[in-house]
């Protein structure tokens, strides 16, 4: 199933790999580049009716150094199927692109990160055929940001270490000096990186604390119910009651209808598109304005 979760580690990793530079700085390389990085596809099914899909799947190739394919893969809990699914993985895409493979694993709690660091292997009695180890992304291997000025260097590392801490306990130091940080961009760019760790939070407990730190701005992930969006779908909203409400005035003007003060503010300040449909369908053919609003009365 594709959580919350997924979709923010896809979207991060996908449009700012450099994310990655723990993972770079582990295995002793340069920090990457993100010009160093090209999409692949992250279908890795063959002709076979079973579809299988990575999260996200790069190609690395520096202009010196190694290339080499990554696998991208968010994991939220234990998973011993998922853990065949990786070593197929690995298989796959090696055997397709001729290059090494580094499949690494994003983990927000302790325990899911250990067990994700493997080894999976394959074994028949003493023989082991296959060995897969993912490098893990997760509380033990990423930074807890807690510097401003590394948020202003490194949003994309400073978004992974608010998702990967909200389950640790200066995870609310960590959200307070990223917001701060992220407000220092301009502001499609501090409403992108808000909604990427809000996204990534899912259904965590931290989510509630982001949220209070998040400005009034709109969605980049719809669908989400995030608070940038549910401002945003209130605004829509809001504004076809208006229209709605005009259409109906409009009517009733031309055809020479009185509207009182105080029918024209019922009308107005109504924000149930339902209601207000069924008072433009009643306009068109009232006698005059208060019956609009004639099966809403009280029976005597």
């Amino acid at each position: 199933m594709v959580t919350a979760t997924h979709e923010a580690s896809h979207r991060l990793f996908q449009e700012h790999p450099e994310a990655l530079a723990p993972v770079f700085e582990a295995l002793g390389l340069p920090p990457p580049l993100k010009t160093d990085f090209h999409g692949l596809s992250p279908d890795v099914t063959e002709i076979r009716p079973m579809e299988r899909r990575a999260d996200t799947v790069l190609k690395f190739e520096p202009d010196v150094g190694e290339h080499f394919v990554l696998a991208v893969e968010a994991q939220t809990k234990k998973d011993p199927d998922k853990a065949k699914s990786w070593s197929y993985y690995v298989a796959y895409l090696h055997a397709k692109y001729d290059l090494p493979v580094l499949l690494v694993v994003v983990c927000r709690d302790r325990s899911t990160a250990s067990w994700a660091t493997g080894p999976f292997e394959c074994t028949v009695d003493p023989w082991t055929t296959q060995v897969t180890r993912p490098f893990v992304l997760g509380p033990q291997t990423v930074p807890e940001v807690t510097d401003e000025t590394v948020v202003a260097r490194q949003p994309a590392l400073a978004a992974l270490s608010a998702i990967v801490h909200s389950e640790s306990r200066r995870a609310a130091a960590i959200l307070e000096t990223v917001a701060r940080g992220l407000m220092s961009f301009e502001p499609d760019i501090t409403k992108y990186w808000f909604e990427v760790v809000e996204v990534g939070l899912e259904s965590t407990p931290t989510r509630k604390n982001w949220r209070k730190l998040m400005q009034d701005v709109v969605t980049h992930f719809p669908g989400h119910r995030t608070l940038f969006e549910e401002k945003y779908l209130k605004g829509v909203a809001e504004g076809r009651a208006e229209s709605k409400a005009e259409d109906i005035l409009r009517v009733l003007k031309v055809r020479g209808l009185t509207v009182s003060d105080d029918d024209r503010e019922r009308i107005t300040t109504c924000t149930d598109l339902d209601t207000l449909t069924a008072w433009f369908d009643r306009s068109l053919t009232t006698t005059t304005a208060e019956d609009l609003f004639a099966e809403e009365k009280p029976a005597s």
